[in-house]
C-alpha cells in the first residue's frame, strides 16, 4: 500500500502528518511522493482562517478525480476542517473514504487503519501487519530541523478563534514521551527541534512546567538548537526568560502574538492583556536575553477597529519593533464568539490595512536585516546553503556545507528576506 501526505496550513498541522506518516510507514505502508502513484491520500487540513478551509475543500475537489482514475484508492481526510464539518464533509464529497478530526491527532494512522481495514485487506496491494518496532522507530528522517508537538487543543477564549471548538482544551503530553520522542529523532538526524502547541508555553506535566521542560530538553546530547512555536504574552514569565538565557540550545528568538495595539479590540478579542502589558512584557524579555529577535502577529479589520483603533496597533509596532510578524485579515469564523459581531469593516477597508502594516513590517524587517550585514552569524545548515541565525534569520550563502552542520557565515549583503553572505573560515580576519 502506497500513501501521499498533504498538508495544508499550520505548524501544528504539518507536525500531525509527518507523525502520521511516520506511523504509517511503521504499520508497513510505503509512502510515495506522486501522488498519482499512491493507493491512498491523507490530507491534513486548516481552518484557522476562511481561506485556509477553502483551499482545503478546493482541493478535496479536485481529488475526484484522481479518485475516480481507480475507485479502490482511499482518500482520508483529517484535521481541523474534517472536525469541524464532519458528515458534511462526505456528503459534499462522496469520494471521500474517511473523515477524522483533529481531536484525533496523534491517533490518526490506528483509526483510520481500523476504519478502513476491510476495504484495506480487499486491496490487491494490502497492508501487511505492523512491524515489530518501539514508537521512537517510527520517527521519520525529516532534516536537521524537525517539528515535536509537546501540547494538543488550546484552553483560551480568545474570542475569533475556532481552535478550542475543533481541536479540543489543552493536553500535555507527558514529560518521558516528549524526551523519548526527542532523543529518537535526534538519533534520526535532528539537530534543531521546534516545540509546537497553540499556547506551547502552558505545558505543565508530571510536575513539570514549560521551563522545566526547555531544560530538560537543553541537556540532550547531540541536540543543537531548541525553538518553540507559539507563546502567549500572559505566561511569558521571568522564569521563561531565565530559561532561554541559560540554555545552551534554545534559540534567542521568540514569536510573541500582538494581534492588535488598541486596548478596545484587545478586550473585544479576549487576549488578557492590555497593550502595555503586551510591551512591558517584550521589554522584560529583551532586558533578561539582550540578543532576543522578537516577532509577531496583527489582525487588522476586526468588528468595530476604527482609523483610530488601527492607528494604535502601527504605533505599537513602531514602539515592538519586530523583525517580522504575520498580517492577516479578520475573517468570521463560524460557532466563535466574535462571529457574532458585526463584521462591518469593509473589504476594500481591510485591504488598505493590511498593506499599511504589512508596509510597516516590511521596513522593520529591512532594518533588522541590515543591521546584520557586516557581521558573522552561526547558522545551522538546513540544506547545503540555506540555513538559519539562532535569532530565525533565513541565510544562504555559495560554497556547499553539511546539512546539520553549525556554520559561521560573513554577512555580506541581505534581501527583503534573507541574509546573504559566504562562509567564515577560521582564519579568516
Amino acid at each position: 500500500m502506497k500513501f501521499h501526505v498533504i498538508t495544508l496550513g499550520c505548524q501544528m498541522s504539518a507536525a500531525d502528518g509527518a507523525e502520521t506518516a511516520a506511523d504509517f510507514r511503521r504499520r508497513g505502508w510505503q509512502a510515495t511522493a506522486v501522488p498519482a502513484q499512491a493507493d491512498a491520500i491523507f490530507l491534513t487540513t486548516c481552518s484557522v482562517r476562511r481561506h485556509a478551509e477553502e483551499r482545503a475543500l478546493s482541493l478535496i475537489g479536485r481529488l475526484r478525480e484522481w479518485k475516480a482514475q481507480d475507485p479502490r484508492r482511499l482518500l482520508v481526510v483529517a484535521g481541523c476542517v474534517a472536525q469541524r464539518l464532519g458528515s458534511r464533509l462526505t456528503k459534499r464529497f462522496p469520494h471521500i473514504d474517511c473523515v477524522v478530526g483533529a481531536r484525533h491527532a496523534g491517533h490518526y494512522a490506528e483509526i483510520v487503519a481500523e476504519a478502513l481495514k476491510d476495504r484495506i485487506s480487499a486491496s490487491p496491494q494490502a497492508m501487511p501487519k505492523p512491524l515489530a518496532t518501539p514508537r521512537g522507530a517510527g520517527i521519520p528522517l525529516g532534516g536537521p530541523v524537525q517539528h515535536l508537538t509537546i501540547i494538543r487543543g488550546c484552553s483560551c477564549a480568545c474570542s475569533y478563534c475556532i481552535v478550542p471548538s475543533v481541536r479540543g482544551s489543552e493536553s500535555c503530553r507527558p514529560v518521558e514521551e516528549i524526551l523519548d520522542e526527542a532523543h529518537a529523532r535526534i538519533q534520526n538526524g535532528a539537530r534543531e527541534l521546534t516545540l509546537l502547541g497553540q499556547r506551547v508555553n502552558a505545558y505543565r506535566s508530571d510536575g513539570m512546567d514549560f521551563p522545566d521542560l526547555l531544560r530538560a530538553l537543553d541537556a540532550l546530547p547531540g541536540l543543537r538548537r531548541l525553538r518553540f512555536m507559539s507563546p502567549h504574552p500572559t505566561l511569558c514569565t521571568d522564569r521563561l526568560a531565565a530559561a532561554i538565557r541559560e540554555c545552551r540550545t534554545v534559540c534567542e528568538w521568540v514569536h510573541l502574538p500582538a494581534q492588535s495595539g488598541c486596548d478596545r479590540i484587545l478586550g473585544l478579542m479576549r487576549r488578557g492583556y492590555s497593550r502595555q502589558q503586551f510591551l512591558d512584557t517584550a521589554e522584560r524579555l529583551r532586558a533578561t536575553v539582550p540578543d532576543v529577535v522578537i516577532s509577531t502577529d496583527i489582525i487588522v479589520g476586526f468588528p468595530s477597529e476604527t482609523e483610530t483603533d488601527f492607528t494604535q496597533t502601527l504605533t505599537m509596532l513602531e514602539e515592538l519593533r519586530p523583525a517580522t510578524a504575520f498580517c492577516f485579515k479578520y475573517s468570521a469564523r463560524e460557532t466563535t464568539p466574535a462571529a457574532a459581531l458585526a463584521d462591518d469593516v469593509p473589504a476594500p477597508v481591510k485591504e488598505k490595512r493590511l498593506a499599511a502594516v504589512n508596509a510597516a513590517v516590511e521596513r522593520l524587517t529591512r532594518q533588522a536585516l541590515d543591521a546584520q550585514v557586516g557581521g558573522i552569524v552561526e547558522v545551522l545548515a538546513e540544506t547545503s546553503t540555506f540555513g538559519r541565525t539562532r535569532t530565525g534569520f533565513k541565510t544562504r550563502w555559495q560554497s556547499p556545507a553539511a546539512a546539520g552542520d553549525l556554520i559561521s557565515i560573513r554577512v555580506n549583503s541581505a534581501t527583503r528576506r534573507t541574509l546573504l553572505g559566504d562562509i567564515n573560515e577560521p582564519n579568516t580576519p
